[in-house]
């Protein structure tokens, strides 16, 4: 199978980490953690990790943080500090520069776009 979610789900180890990184989007999560969570090394965890998912474990959190993100963008209804504070940034600017960086454009912006084609 191709690496990806579904892979590392299958994993006993990796699902166990999947799961809480899931499970606590707002945590400040590391590598270290969550090779705890899955009862490996950091090493093991990391190699394993990325052979499975097809990401690095924090490029994986970056990754479905900026999912949720987006999906709350859609929504409408949240302002930017609660949507940061949601998926586990301490401020809409540190935020705003991950989405923007992930995106390619400001959440604002983002959440205009999506609205006017709504």
């Amino acid at each position: 199978a191709a690496p990806g979610l579904l892979r590392g789900l299958s994993d006993p180890r990796i699902a166990s980490a999947l799961r809480s990184l899931h499970g606590d989007i707002t945590r400040t999560w590391t590598v270290p953690d969550l090779a705890a969570t899955a009862g490996m090394s950091r090493s093991a965890f990391f190699e394993r990790f990325t052979r499975l998912v097809g990401r690095r474990p924090m490029e994986y959190l970056t990754t479905w943080r900026m999912a949720v993100a987006r999906d709350l963008l859609r929504q409408g209804s949240l302002a930017l500090d609660e949507v940061a504070a949601r998926v586990g940034y301490g401020s809409a600017s540190t935020f705003s520069t991950a989405f923007s960086r992930h995106t390619g454009q400001p959440p604002g912006r983002y959440a205009k776009a999506v609205l006017a084609e709504g």
